[in-house]
């Protein structure tokens, strides 16, 4: 089954940076849509970042040009490197995959998901 395991949170400055993993198992077609979404306390989760099989990426407004997200394909393992970091970066990020079809938005397109990682700026 898909499996998807999220670590690298933590608390940094405002200006400092942090290295977000999603270790993903549980399928072996490198044709997948993998997205990074955050939750701030009391509100809904918004996509961050997201990467599409072929290779193409899209950001959110909010941390264009300071989010980048990657991939391993050897460490079956989804990064998102986030600098410039601001206190309203704050939330619990969450990494999400979609098999075979399509790189959507909504959370709701997407079937699996990780736990989840805090991240807090301040």
């Amino acid at each position: 089954h898909v499996q998807l395991v999220e670590s690298g949170g933590g608390s940094v400055q405002p200006g400092g940076s942090l290295r977000l993993s999603c270790a993903h198992s549980g399928f072996t077609d490198n044709h997948y849509c993998m997205a990074w979404f955050r939750q701030q306390p009391g509100k809904g989760r918004e996509g961050a970042a997201a990467l599409d099989a072929d290779g193409s990426t899209s950001y959110a407004d909010s941390v264009k040009g300071r989010f980048t997200i990657s991939k391993d394909n050897v460490k079956n393992t989804v990064y998102l490197q986030m600098n410039s970091l601001k206190p309203e970066d704050t939330a619990k990020y969450y990494c999400a995959v979609r098999l075979n079809t399509g790189c959507p938005t909504r959370p709701a397109d997407f079937p699996y998901w990780g736990q989840g990682t805090q991240v807090t700026v301040s």
